[in-house]
């Protein structure tokens, strides 16, 4: 069986000052710890908010392309339109285009002219 041997703690002042001293170490490396978690837990909060807010950022943005890119297309179609109708209202201003529509569309005919409305459907045989 092995004895405890145990030293007898003197009763100096070296040993009350060694004493206060390492109380003040201790307090001071937990309160550098607690400074440090504080600090980790701070930047992990802000770092944290930043990928959130850049990710939401990102959606929005890619929300806003997809809207954008719908809208070009639209334009795209729109001119087009645009175009055409401009082409329409030129050849309306054209008086014999004119007659020629209201022959074909609505059977007006010159003074004495018949006019046979032909089925456009091909025949059958």
């Amino acid at each position: 069986m092995a004895k405890k041997q145990s030293v007898a703690r003197l009763d100096s002042t070296y040993m009350k000052h060694y004493d206060a001293y390492m109380e003040r170490h201790t307090k001071k490396k937990k309160r550098l710890f607690r400074r440090i978690v504080l600090f980790a837990l701070f930047v992990m909060i802000v770092v944290g908010s930043m990928v959130t807010f850049h990710v939401q950022q990102q959606t929005l943005q890619a929300k806003k392309q997809e809207h954008y890119e719908e809208l070009q297309a639209k334009m795209e179609t729109l001119k087009e339109e645009e175009e055409s109708l401009n082409e329409e209202i030129k050849l309306l201003n054209n008086e014999e285009y004119v007659l020629q529509i209201a022959r074909s569309d609505y059977f007006f005919s010159k003074e004495g002219e018949i006019i046979f409305k032909m089925p456009n459907e091909d025949p059958s045989y």
